[in-house]
């Protein structure tokens, strides 16, 4: 993004904005520059509109003083910005004294007979001053993304670091030692790259970051019981191979993290997804309708290249040995009745570019409608094949049979019955690979094609893993690590098949017009799941009877994230802060749902009590922006708002308390199951009935409100925001970054409009 984040063309930073920090902290600057820049020049200025004038520009160059000596201090902090932040500062001080000196016009008696340069008299200076301020403080803001992005480098590389020591070492007590101090760098890495991953604009980026993420997570357990394992035989050829996969797709992760956080592409490759049949009908038909506009713009044989390209794809299904005989026969005829349509189209298409032709628009608008109508019935049906063998797939092996069957022959010794199972679970992963890439095909965008991307890599290299896992405990079948080798292997195959019904169920909801059910969100381990001795907490599942007690809280919170979906979607600004995070906890509710129905990401009631201590979180950052924003709201109106924000944070607390107490035994963890999804429930409701009330406003005081005249939305409207004279007092280095400059820039947004 190079222009301003209003979209105006009036402010070209020229540098691109990646994540929503900076463009959401740019946004009341710009709002402020617009209002300045955009006042009604009336003949006849009012003590109102001139003192209004003054205070806008005086709380500029206040804030932009104090946002500037934040700026100044990261450049000492940082060597390596220091000369391009300092400039940026510089150049951001001059233009904030600038706007302040041309709005200093609250004299009525003498505004402008001093012969002194003011808003009214100098609105090119005025617009000169605006644009520089909005680029050096933009530049700031990029340049402190930067160090960011040097966090999560330097974190890599301790992680690195660490790995290797991890791959060399030959003692048990060594490895624990290292793997302590392994675990911690991961959790550090995991929120550095979490909190990069949701700020990222770009979506393609994110689902690479989040596939990355998910390998890092799935790998950190395997890498300790693989590690294990081939400490306790070292001689073991198989447990060499599944050690050294694990690390190898480990660094592989690690390096796509660096890459997407850089933008470095290894040998300057370009991040281009293999084109998809979806997408290559959807420029097909893009062609199409730009007939409709320059008939001479496209040649016959550009089109018919580009058909040509489409039905290859479509061989992947056609040549499929798990595609039904019905749909393999449809998709045939429809792709032959669509080279038949395309045919009479550039008949007619030729026809019509002569100018004698007077009927032949009729006819080629006529052609085009069946061409498209064709490939939309050709569209549908490749998307009911792979949707249908994907369904039929998952279904017939959601009892695990084969991997059963592995862990009971590999215990046993028997090398007979795991060479037979070894050849099922590979063909079985063939299958799965080649529906992944059909799902590709159908997925309908490019976020949801590179999860299929990352479906397919998962099970081709886990396949062969839980086989050489099989093997070393069929080769020691007494060994109790060999077995836990094999049993996380396992569990993380089962995980992506859950993963996979996930997916499909996106897409279809996609291809339905549906608002696709959200992605569940969990994060990688925090302090503590890792300890020092390697001794983890043993998973707990709820067993049927369990899960039966709860289905019914669990349904209720389901419908519960229905309702805060549906107010969400009425939101205009759908950016908006308030709406953004009441969707998070939308979606973090969704995965706890999910876990009372024995599905999703949260496998044990350890993942849920994490899931319910981040949505507490998530709570109070929500808590945190309605109070912001209850202080623009009238006195009738605050004590609404003010009676439940005090019943969210109070439910809140009440949430992480319960998340963070200690239970021991059966019936306690359910008792605590019951209680931390009652407490969401009671979140989520509180929720449903403030992100309303939060629109009506806005939309209420986006009619009412005006600034010098014009007016101006509410979202334009700043937030007040108290300027503190110790805003850098007890900060220290770390403090510096993004997120502290956000703090500051909040007062570039002082503005009073009564």
């Amino acid at each position: 993004m190079a222009l301003s984040p209003c979209g105006s063309n009036s402010f070209d930073s020229g540098l691109e904005i990646k994540t929503r920090s900076v463009e959401q902290t740019l946004i009341p600057l710009v709002s402020q520059i617009t209002t300045l820049i955009n006042h009604k020049d009336k003949p006849r200025k009012s003590e109102k509109t001139l003192r209004a004038i003054q205070r806008v520009g005086q709380a500029v160059n206040m804030a932009v003083g104090r946002f500037v000596t934040v700026g100044e201090a990261i450049a000492i902090e940082n060597q390596e910005l220091k000369e391009e932040m300092s400039f940026a500062c510089y150049e951001a001080r001059r233009a904030g004294d600038t706007i302040a000196h041309l709005t200093d016009v609250v004299s009525l008696e003498q505004p402008e007979s001093d012969g002194r340069a003011t808003i009214f008299s100098d609105k090119a200076g005025m617009v000169k001053a605006a644009r520089m301020l909005l680029s050096s403080v933009t530049k700031v803001l990029v340049l402190a993304d930067r160090i960011v992005i040097k966090q999560i480098i330097a974190s890599r590389n301790k992680v690195l670091t660490t790995l290797e020591q991890l791959e060399k070492v030959s003692s048990f007590q060594e490895f624990v030692q290292i793997f302590s101090q392994f675990g911690n760098e991961m959790v550090e890495f995991a929120h550095l790259t979490g909190d990069r991953q949701n700020d990222l604009k770009d979506e393609k980026k994110k689902s690479r970051m989040a596939a990355a993420r998910a390998v890092l997570e799935k790998c950190t357990m395997m890498l300790l019981t693989a590690s294990k394992t081939c400490l306790r035989h070292p001689d073991c050829d198989s447990a060499r191979i599944n050690k050294d996969g694990v690390f190898q797709r480990m660094r592989l992760a690690l390096e796509q993290v660096i890459e997407i956080v850089t933008e470095a592409r290894p040998n300057g490759e370009g991040d281009i997804l293999p084109v998809s049949i979806y997408m290559g009908i959807r420029e097909f038909k893009n062609q199409l309708e730009g007939l409709r506009e320059g008939l001479c713009l496209l040649s016959k044989e550009s089109l018919t290249a580009l058909l040509e390209v489409i039905l290859e794809h479509t061989e992947d299904f056609t040549d499929s040995a798990y595609t039904s005989h019905e749909h393999r026969e449809r998709i045939l005829g429809l792709s032959r009745q669509a080279r038949l349509e395309l045919e009479q189209l550039i008949a007619v298409w030729m026809q019509a570019q002569n100018p004698k032709a007077a009927e032949a628009t009729e006819e080629m608008e006529l052609a085009i409608l069946k061409t498209c109508q064709c490939m939309n019935e050709l569209k549908k049906e490749l998307h009911n094949a792979a949707a249908e063998l994907t369904a039929d797939l998952l279904k017939y092996h959601a009892d695990h049979i084969v991997l059963k069957a592995l862990k009971v022959s590999g215990g046993e010794g028997s090398l007979e019955a795991l060479a037979k199972y070894t050849c099922e679970l590979s063909e079985q992963k063939e299958q799965l690979v080649e529906t992944c890439r059909l799902l590709r095909h159908i997925s309908g965008t490019e976020p949801l094609e590179i999860t299929c991307i990352h479906a397919e890599d998962t099970f081709q290299v886990i396949g062969p893993q839980i086989i050489s896992a099989a093997q070393t405990l069929a080769l020691h079948p007494s060994s109790k690590i060999a077995k836990e080798n094999l049993d996380v292997f396992c569990e993380a195959w089962e995980s992506q098949l859950n993963d996979m019904s996930i997916l499909l169920r996106e897409i279809i909801d996609l291809f339905e017009g549906r608002r696709g059910e959200k992605r569940t969100y969990l994060s990688l381990p925090r302090p503590g799941k890792l300890s020092a001795n390697l001794k983890t907490i043993k998973p707990v599942k709820l067993d049927s009877e369990e899960q039966t007690a709860i289905a019914k809280v669990g349904l209720e919170l389901r419908l519960l994230t229905s309702d805060l979906d549906s107010e969400s979607e009425k939101w205009e600004d759908q950016e908006h802060e308030i709406a953004r995070q009441g969707q998070g906890m939308s979606s973090m509710a969704y995965s706890m749902y999910l876990f009372t129905r024995g599905e999703g990401l949260l496998k044990t009631t350890q993942d849920l009590f994490h899931q319910a201590e981040v949505f507490a979180e998530e709570g109070f950052k929500l808590f945190s922006s309605l109070q912001a924003f209850s202080t623009q709201l009238g006195d009738d109106e605050k004590a609404i708002f003010a009676a439940e924000t005090d019943k969210l944070v109070a439910l809140c607390q009440q949430l992480q308390i319960t998340a963070r107490m200690p239970v021991q035994g059966k019936n306690s963890t359910f008792l605590k199951v019951d209680s931390s999804i009652q407490n969401t429930k009671s979140i989520l409701t509180v929720v449903v009935y403030i992100l309303p009330l939060c629109n009506k406003l806005i939309k209420k005081y986006k009619c009412e409100q005006s600034s010098l005249g014009s007016p101006q939305s509410w979202r334009e409207t700043p937030l007040q925001t108290p300027v503190h004279e110790d805003g850098l007092s007890g900060k220290n280095g770390n403090g510096f970054g993004v997120k502290s400059l956000e703090h500051h820039m909040a007062n570039l947004t002082f503005l009073e409009s009564k």
